[in-house]
Parts: C-alpha cells; sequence; structure tokens
C-alpha cells in the first residue's frame, strides 16, 4: 500500500518502513524564510515529507468568528484578515515546490475545502492530507478521493459511526490506497487523553494503512504508536516553542524532530517482521552449543 509514494520507491505498509510527515501547518505565521528553514531541518533530520495547511479563508472561517478582534504580531485585526495574513498563495507554493525539489524532500498540505483541494492537485504532490476538522465533509472527502491521489484522513474529535461512513466514502470513490490517522485534536493533548490503544482498533476494523499524528509535548507517544502498529508517524514542527502561534508549543523543535526519527527507525527494526526464524548470528550460537 502506498507503493512508490516517492522517488525513492518508498513503500509504506506491513513490515514496511515508517512514514514520517513533518506537519509545519501555519508555524511559519505566512514568513517564506522560516518555511524553509522549517523545511531544511526535516530534511536534515531524516524526515520524509514536510505538510503544510491549505484554507479558502472566506469559506472555512465560520461566520460568528469572522469579525472577532486578534491581537497578532501584526497588529490588532479581524479574524478572518488574521486568516488571510498567514494564508500562502500561488508565488509561496510554487517556491515551496521547488524548494522541496531541490532538497530532495517531499511536500503536500491538508486541504480544508474544495477550492483549496483544486489549488493543491494543480501540483504534484505524492498525496493528499484531510484533516479531523473536515472527516464529516463528504463532498471533500469524495472529490478529493476521486482525484487519483492518496488519501489520509485524521479522525480526531470523530465517534466510530463519523470514521466507518468516511472510511466507506473512501472505499468506495478512492482510485488508490488511503490511510486512517489516530489523533486527538486538542493541542497539546494530555497523557491521559491520548488512548493509544485505538491504534490496534482501528487496524483490527478497517482494511487501510493506521498512522498517528501526534499533538502531545513528548516524544514516547509517537514510539508506542509504532510498537502499536502505525505505519505513518505525523507531528508538528517549530524552530522554536516559543514563536508566536497557536500550534507551536504542541510541536517538536529541530533536536527533538533528530531524536524521534533516531528513535523509531530503531524501534521499527527491533520489531522485525514477526516470522520466527533462527537469525544467522544465532546459528553461530546454536552450533556451538548443540553440536
Amino acid at each position: 500500500m502506498f507503493t512508490n509514494i516517492n522517488k525513492d520507491t518508498f513503500e509504506i505498509g506491513l513490515n514496511k518502513n515508517v512514514f514520517l510527515i513533518a506537519e509545519i501547518g501555519i508555524n511559519h505565521n505566512g514568513d517564506m524564510r522560516i518555511v524553509k528553514k522549517l523545511v531544511d531541518a526535516a530534511n536534515a533530520c531524516n524526515w520524509h515529507c514536510v505538510k503544510f495547511q491549505k484554507r479558502t479563508p472566506e469559506i472555512c472561517v465560520p461566520e460568528h468568528q469572522k469579525q472577532l478582534v486578534k491581537q497578532t504580531p501584526w497588529g490588532e485585526m479581524t479574524y478572518l484578515d488574521y486568516k488571510f495574513k498567514i494564508e500562502l498563495g500561488k508565488d509561496e507554493y510554487s517556491t515551496i515546490d521547488s524548494y522541496c525539489k531541490e532538497k530532495n524532500i517531499l511536500w503536500t498540505a491538508s486541504v480544508w475545502d474544495i477550492p483549496s483541494l483544486k489549488f493543491i492537485l494543480e501540483f504534484d504532490v505524492p498525496f493528499i492530507k484531510i484533516p479531523s476538522a473536515k472527516l464529516t465533509d463528504n463532498e471533500l472527502i469524495i472529490e478529493a478521493a476521486k482525484s487519483g491521489k492518496p488519501i489520509i484522513l485524521s479522525t480526531g474529535m470523530s465517534s466510530v459511526e463519523e470514521i466507518d461512513f468516511a472510511y466507506e466514502l473512501l472505499n468506495k470513490n478512492a482510485k488508490t490506497d488511503f490511510a486512517l490517522m489516530h489523533t486527538n485534536s486538542t493541542y497539546p493533548t494530555p497523557n491521559d487523553e491520548l488512548n493509544l490503544r485505538v491504534i490496534t482498533f482501528l487496524k483490527d476494523r478497517y482494511d487501510c494503512i493506521i498512522g498517528y499524528s501526534g499533538h502531545e509535548y513528548d516524544l514516547e507517544p509517537s514510539v508506542i504508536a509504532v510498537v502499536l502498529g502505525a505505519q505513518i508517524i505525523e507531528r508538528h514542527i517549530t524552530l522554536d516553542h516559543n514563536m508566536w502561534g497557536s500550534d507551536q508549543h504542541a510541536s517538536l523543535e529541530v533536536h527533538a524532530m533528530s531524536i524521534l526519527e533516531k528513535r523509531i527507525k530503531d524501534i521499527a527494526q527491533a520489531l522485525g517482521n514477526g516470522i520466527k526464524t533462527v537469525t544467522e548470528n544465532e546459528k553461530v550460537i546454536r552450533k556451538k552449543l548443540r553440536g
């Protein structure tokens, strides 16, 4: 599943690699210098893909929030104006596309509405992400599935019945593979709400790749998620927790990205393929002890 998702024929699936998504999201604050630094960080830490968020603010911002006044680093403005301020456009995404190709790292985006989906599909992204907030947006799921791109759907703040329905929409309309991500949509998520055993529940219930999108402070839950069977790990990333923005505190700084990548690689090797064999090193000991 998710075969040949990048130029290096990376495969996601049982006994395959764990695919690491570095969620830049909106932590760039509309600054392309920060975008490039975060891409560089993900690349240096051997993560496979960086991800952004693409919205059409006039569609995605609820009416009751549009005129709320927000204090920002750029002064006082309405919430709608703030969303427009940090939204990246065609020129910025063209730069992202070129820069990621130069750095040999994949990129994609979570799409929040149909125009944003069409916008992102103008680029050769490896897959489309649908965020938890849009799990019940049937039209968006169907249109994304029909695009022919692999789909990754997060399942935060959703009931089993809602996930069942979204899964059936994907199963019916998807032209290629899709994946479901266990997540909790609280930023940051308290440990007692992570409920990581849901990963095994999702693996048993659905015939697709299962991953984990973490919004907690620590690294351990992402490692545990791999032990439980997650084949995709997604974490928000930042240059500094003290930067302005709602997602910065629930994100990994660069040193933590490097540590987590190494831990996941080690644990994936240690888990093996589950097939009992006598290893090459054991054969030497076997001959010595059993003759």
